[in-house]
């Protein structure tokens, strides 16, 4: 296999989707759902499959059981054409599978287990090889929720001279600071919180009623720990950038909404393809909104983009609206 492109690390998980939950009575003891399914998702999993399909020769280092739930996502790597031999199998350790209950709006919630802390493994740094960008992809969550781990695999990677990308997540079973993990940051040159990570960490409260100065105080506490460009996905309020080239927000697009699961994940993956283009920061953020558009039309994290031309189609159909 060709050398990869990008290299994504991170979380790889089965999710159970549950839509459009109905009850049964006021004792709520049985229930009904419009839909539920089986997919293979995780943040890196889910910029894996999106990535392969927008072009780019990727490779995910990631850590499964040994058990069913690990054969779904090996899978699901290797269906999507891309490298899947950095993956690293462990018969100690459960494979992680995450409830997601989708409301009727499209807003969702998740319900972990302890199996999400991956038995304390990580990723070998020796796996992340020459690649032209890396994605944390779920940064402050197993396998990438020890600095040390994080700090030798964000070193490797520009050792490699690779653009370093990070998205973040709320930890599960413990807290995390920006300041425990000031050395990685310090390499990172693009983060993605959503804005609920970005009030975590920024120390913030959510009202909903966001501006951009709200959501610009959230990005300067990511470039106070020595991040050097901060995206915050924002949901059906777009997103906002601060950085190297200034400040800017973009609304996303209106389209119908069957479920956000896996909206930030196909964000990240659209900018970073623009990025990879040349793209400016601009550019970068509407190609990612267009793909996070695609995928809230669709039941699961990776149904909604087919290819790079649907996205530039999709682009091109609203320019002309």
């Amino acid at each position: 296999m060709q050398q990869a492109e990008i290299v994504c690390i991170g979380q790889a998980v089965v999710d159970c989707i549950t839509i459009g939950i109905s009850y049964d009575g006021e004792s709520r003891k049985s229930a009904r759902a419009k839909s539920i399914s089986l997919g293979a998702g995780g943040d890196a999993l889910n910029e894996t499959v999106v990535l392969s399909r927008l072009g780019w020769r990727v490779r995910t280092l990631c850590i499964t059981g040994d058990d069913l739930a690990g054969g779904v996502i090996r899978s699901a790597i290797k269906g999507a054409g891309a490298d899947d031999s950095g993956i690293l199998v462990r018969e100690d350790i459960r494979s992680v599978i995450a409830d997601i209950i989708v409301e009727e709006d499209g807003s969702r919630r998740s319900i972990n287990s302890e199996a999400i802390g991956l038995g304390g493994h990580h990723v070998d740094p020796e796996a992340v090889g020459s690649p032209r960008l890396v994605s944390l992809a779920s940064l402050f969550r197993a396998p990438l929720d020890d600095p040390a781990a994080v700090l030798a695999l964000a070193r490797k990677a520009k050792e490699a001279g690779a653009i370093l990308c990070a998205d973040t997540k709320i930890p599960v079973y413990k807290r995390i600071s920006l300041s425990e993990f000031a050395g990685a940051l310090s390499l990172v040159d693009y983060i993605f919180p959503n804005e609920t990570e970005a009030a975590y960490y920024s120390g913030k409260v959510l009202t909903g009623e966001e501006t951009d100065k709200d959501f610009e105080e959230m990005a300067d506490a990511f470039l106070a720990a020595g991040v050097r460009n901060v995206v915050i996905k924002a949901g059906a309020r777009g997103c906002f950038y601060k950085g190297t080239q200034g400040c800017l927000s973009l609304p996303a697009f209106a389209v119908p909404v069957v479920d956000t699961t896996g909206a930030g994940d196909n964000f990240v993956s659209g900018f970073l393809t623009a990025l990879l283009e040349g793209k400016e920061v601009r550019e970068a953020c509407r190609f990612g909104s267009a793909c996070a558009a695609l995928s809230i039309q669709a039941v699961g994290t990776t149904a909604g983009v087919k290819s790079r031309d649907q996205v530039r189609d999709f682009l091109s159909a609203a320019e002309k609206k």
